[in-house]
């Protein structure tokens, strides 16, 4: 007998509109879309977007406006500033969200485990003491203890102060 799980909120990922481009360019470039795709900040060189399929609650990607797969060829100065958003980022997750830590990531490339790899991006994935449970580790699925909208909405209301 097969055990189904059954995931109705990633329908809209399934079957949702796709894209003729770059997610993440689609995003850059539409910032009147920035509500319905999660933006909580944009600036010159990069914007934030919280990822809507997300490890944790309140995971958010940094990613610049440059479309690019090699972040060895990434502008220096939009390299730095997303570092320094980064270090914003991890301050408005602990102090904000109540993150006990945080995982910093890229993953580079198809072969890196990147889902977007044609765009680089940096994971922001808050983390709590104890929120690994045995479903996570036997059976690879994920469970939130709370709305991604009003994660979204909370994160959003931090972003002026830290960032």
């Amino acid at each position: 007998m097969e055990d189904i799980l059954y995931a109705p909120w990633r329908d809209e990922y399934v079957a949702g509109k796709k894209l003729d481009e770059c997610v993440f360019c689609h995003i850059s470039k539409n910032s009147n879309e920035d509500e319905e795709s999660r933006v909580l900040y944009r600036d010159e060189y990069c914007f934030i977007v919280m990822n809507l399929y997300p490890y944790t609650p309140g995971h958010f990607m940094i990613i610049p406006h440059t479309h690019t797969d090699k972040l060895e060829e990434l502008d220096s100065e939009v390299w730095l500033h997303m570092s320094a958003l980064a270090q914003k980022g991890v301050r408005l997750l602990k102090e904000g969200l109540g993150a006990h830590g945080v995982n910093i990531g890229m993953n580079l490339g198809k072969a890196g485990g990147a889902g977007i790899a044609e765009h680089i991006h940096m994971h922001l994935v808050p983390r709590w003491e104890r929120d690994t449970n045995f479903i996570t580790s036997i059976a690879q699925t994920r469970v939130y203890s709370t709305d991604f909208e009003r994660i979204y909405k909370k994160i959003k209301s931090l972003v002026p102060k830290y960032i």
